[in-house]
């Protein structure tokens, strides 16, 4: 009989053991872990990170957000880190309990509606704008300051991403050359007049500039006003090229084209000093 009860026992302490395994798998499993696939995108600046289209293009956005709002690059590192361990860098519809888009936001919580939470430009605004509320955070490890502005169950969980967060924050925030590349699939989101007209407001929101110059219906082109500036818009172009139907980026003597994927020396006219040019794809 005690050694029934002891199996018996035994096997309820599996079961228990197997259930909060997979309640924890159900509630961060996802997010441990990025897509093995599909990494189209490559950034290089004293480390190397690889992600696809979505990410890449999540990564500028939340990137160019906190510059506009003069936030240091530490800043940048720590939202980056964050928004890689609560959805893998990408727009969740859904997440626990009714967290919804990068950061996991939660409507109940008073981050937003979950339309607004949806926009990674508002929800990257309302991550700056509480970690800059937290006391001390510049000196902060990147979980630590992440946790006080997420209160995760798991707040050891953002380390893990610090260092690719670095890197991709030195290359987005423009401290590198020609440090993201992107291929580009054959059928771009957008063509023509309105990837040219999309690509150009988006510019404008995500890093507030105002001498955008849409070129016809081809492109644009905007002004830097040093090369950190041009590389921020040129590695911003180029993380926006699948979405956006970006062609070509050209700035400082090198571009960017989508039949490559990689940057090299200008082969032609070279444009203006200090502009950063891009290219669509025409309509057809």
């Amino acid at each position: 009989m005690r050694t029934r009860a002891t199996v018996a026992g035994g096997l309820v302490l599996v079961l228990i053991a197997v259930i909060a395994v997979w309640l924890v798998l159900r509630q961060v499993g996802d997010r441990l872990r990025l897509p093995l696939s599909s990494r189209t995108c490559t950034v290089q600046a004293d480390g190397r990170v690889a992600l696809d289209a979505d990410q890449m293009a999540n990564a500028a956005t939340i990137a160019a957000i906190g510059a506009q709002r003069g936030m240091p690059e530490r800043a940048v590192v720590v939202a980056l880190a964050t928004a890689y361990q609560e959805s893998g860098l990408r727009n969740l519809a859904d997440g626990d309990r009714d967290s919804v888009g990068l950061f996991q936001q939660r409507p109940s919580q008073g981050w937003g509606t979950p339309k607004q939470i949806r926009d990674p430009r508002y929800a990257a605004n309302r991550f700056y704008a509480a970690l800059k509320k937290v006391r001390g955070w510049e000196s902060m490890r990147v979980t630590d300051a992440a946790q006080r502005v997420q209160r995760s169950a798991f707040p050891e969980a953002y380390q893990k991403w610090a260092d690719d967060s670095e890197v991709l924050s030195r290359a987005l925030l423009g401290d590198a050359t020609g440090a993201v590349a992107c291929s580009v699939g054959r059928t771009p989101l957008m063509r023509g007049a309105t990837a040219a007209a999309q690509l150009t407001r988006n510019l404008v929101l995500d890093w507030g500039v105002s001498s955008t110059d849409p070129a016809d219906q081809t492109g644009l082109a905007v002004t830097a006003g040093d090369q950190r500036d041009g590389w921020r818009y040129a590695h911003w172009l180029v993380s926006h090229a699948q979405d956006h139907g970006v062609k070509l980026v050209r700035f400082g003597g090198l571009e960017w084209t989508a039949r490559d994927g990689t940057w090299g020396r200008v082969s032609g006219e070279q444009g203006p000093a200090g502009q950063v040019v891009a290219e669509v794809f025409a309509e057809g």
